[in-house]
């Protein structure tokens, strides 16, 4: 795991277990996407997902991020 991995890693744990009533972006601006997985590189999140980022609930939103923490501990590294 990287250290860009390992930032996102601790940040979706952060999400989601603090009840932010603004739930931040898992951007980390690296716009990658990878042809085999299907998401980005950088944030770990589909193009659909990062499309309907801006008009998602917080809870919608704290979903991706278990998506997110889900691929992080599932998948290999993408890109």
């Amino acid at each position: 795991m990287n250290a860009r991995t390992k930032l996102l890693a601790q940040r979706a744990v952060q999400v989601l277990t603090d009840p932010q009533p603004h739930v931040p972006s898992p951007c980390l601006s690296v716009c990658v996407m990878d042809p085999q997985t299907e998401v980005c590189a950088g944030c770990w999140r589909s193009l659909e997902e990062i499309g309907a980022w801006s008009r998602m609930s917080d809870e919608a939103k704290r979903w991706v991020w278990q998506r997110i923490q889900q691929r992080l501990t599932g998948m290999g590294e993408p890109g």
